[in-house]
């Protein structure tokens, strides 16, 4: 894997920022994004079709973005719900810097950044939201969906968005085997080629 690929811990090559414009809470903000994340130019399609379920997000609670690249979900997530706490993890130091910008940039203080490893140990989320990192193989996907999702708190939710193509199907199947007894995996929207998974702890 290309150390400048966007898994990387640290990409290589200088940070050049750039901004670019997308819409939140149905207004149009700017926010700086650089090369060697995710989806830089935009918006993915596929975290645009996990936000169309923005509404359903809890007014208040704690919440996680697994995998927040310059930060889309988390930024979404903070505004839609301005009373949560928005926690918002990658294992990529640029990512978790333009995050950090655009989280400030915005006004936005309900946002924390960190590396998945800072995250207190103790923490249950009520809403787990992401846009998992399919690329990096089943079994490294496996390890963090289990790690996370074993952090929802009773009566919470996690949604996750997944490319028909890549495996959400499979991964759907996997969820429903592997989870424990309390939870149940179904898919409740499938748009432009992606699947949203919903995964509740009852």
């Amino acid at each position: 894997m290309p150390s400048n690929h966007y898994f990387s811990e640290t990409p290589e090559g200088e940070l050049i920022p750039r901004e670019i414009s997308i819409t939140l809470g149905g207004n149009k903000v700017t926010v700086i994004t650089a090369g060697g994340v995710f989806s830089p130019e935009h918006i993915d399609q596929g975290t645009q079709v996990l936000l169309t379920h923005l509404a359903s997000a809890k007014p208040s609670g704690v919440f996680l973005d697994v995998g927040c690249g310059w930060g889309p979900i988390a930024l979404a997530l903070a505004t839609q719900s301005p009373k949560a706490t928005v926690y918002a993890i990658d294992v990529n130091d640029r990512c978790l810097e333009l995050t950090r910008l655009n989280a400030q940039k915005l006004g936005l203080e309900n946002i924390i950044v960190c590396k998945p490893e800072e995250i207190p140990a103790d923490i249950l989320f009520d809403e787990i939201w992401s846009n998992p990192p399919i690329r990096v193989g089943k079994e490294v996907l496996h390890e963090i969906l289990t790690l996370w999702l074993n952090k929802l708190n009773k009566s919470s939710v996690a949604r996750l968005v997944v490319q028909k193509n890549l495996g959400s199907d499979s991964l759907q199947k996997w969820l429903t085997a592997e989870l424990p007894d309390d939870f149940e995996t179904t898919r409740v929207d499938s748009a432009k080629s992606f699947r949203v998974l919903k995964v509740i702890r009852n």
